[in-house]
Parts: C-alpha cells; structure tokens; sequence
C-alpha cells in the first residue's frame, strides 16, 4: 500500500500544526467542521498538554538504539485533530524524534480533511486518532501504523468503561496516566515495530 503524493505533499510540519491550532483558537474555534464550546475547551486544554510535552519528552536509549538502525529515510505521517485529547498527549514526541534523526520526517494532516485516508485505519470500525503511517519517503509505501493509543493507556479506559465510569471521570484518569508515564508506553510500542520491520 502506497500514500498517495499529494497527500504527502499538502500535509505540515509540526510547528505549522501548533501555529493552525493556536490561530483558530484566537478565532474562538477548533480543528475540523464540528466546533463547540467544549471542543474549544478540549483543544486549549491539549495546547497546555502539548506544550508540556514539548518540555518535558526525553527520548529512551532503547529507542534511540532502534531509530538508529533506519537506513532509508521515513516519513512518519500523522492523522490528528487538534481537540483530541490523545494526540496532545502523544504527537509532541514525535516532533522530539525528528528533531534527533535527520532519517525521519514528521508530517500532519488533519482527520476530518483526509476521510478517505482515515477510513483506511479505522480502530474497531472507528476513526480513532492519533494514527501514526509509518512510511518509506522515497516510494511512500507504508511500511507500518500504529495508534490510536498505547495499549496501557486503552487498558485503563476499558477498566473505567467496565466499572461504569462517566466519560469526564475517564477522560481524567486517561490524562492522569499520560502524565505519570510521560511517553514511555509510546516510545516501547514503536521500539516493537521498528524492530519488527528489520531496519
């Protein structure tokens, strides 16, 4: 499977993402058709979220060791909104790897423009994001994806959902995990497909 050129190409850097969110924000709206108060509300809560992010992400030995195994350059391209809550919490460390490996290009598009891409990496039949598309950058071939969220972090929200918690309740708890374990359930799950793919 191949990512078509032109979705490549439309597709911003990570600076230009936070600057769009950032914009909208003075508009007193948010990324995507839908805007509402409370996705207002979301996505500046997710400009604090990713800004201290952007401080505080420390990229493991581990992975540095398998980022350091790619040869042929990547491009990791990323499906996001700007009120979802996840993608704060976890697209920031992207930015902290490319700005390390000169191997790697992080580019993003929003969810909400890009539906026909979307609906090729839905997550139980929806359109969870963040999704990371892991991809050759000379061919675009996708060399693997991942996302929408560590497998730790989904654990804790299937417990909250068994145990009949409200969202705001769950949406709390997943925040507080992100914060406690500062990256490392990402950095270990890409370490897995990195060394699965044989760099």
């Amino acid at each position: 499977m191949t990512i078509s050129s032109e979705i490549i190409n439309k597709a911003f850097d990570y600076a230009t993402y936070r600057t769009l969110i950032d914009n909208l924000l003075l508009q007193g709206k948010v990324t995507g058709p839908e805007q509402s108060e409370d996705l207002t509300h979301y996505t500046t809560l997710n400009v604090h979220r990713m800004n201290r992010v952007d401080k505080t992400s420390v990229i493991s030995e581990e992975l540095i060791a398998a980022l350091a195994q790619i040869k042929a350059p990547q491009t990791w391209l990323v499906i996001t909104e700007g009120w979802c809550g996840d993608a704060a919490q976890i697209v920031p460390i992207f930015n902290v790897i490319e700005k390390q490996f000169s191997t790697i290009k992080v580019k993003f598009v929003l969810r909400d423009e890009n539906l026909e891409l979307m609906d090729q990496f839905l997550t139980n039949g929806g359109r969870a994001i963040p999704k990371l598309l892991i991809l050759d950058q000379e061919t675009n071939e996708l060399l693997a994806h991942w996302g929408p969220r560590p497998a730790e972090a989904q654990a804790v929200i299937n417990d909250l959902k068994a145990a009949n918690a409200d969202m705001s309740e769950i949406k709390e708890k997943l925040h507080l995990w992100y914060a406690k374990n500062r990256g490392v359930a990402v950095q270990s799950e890409l370490i897995e497909i990195l060394e699965s793919l044989h760099l």
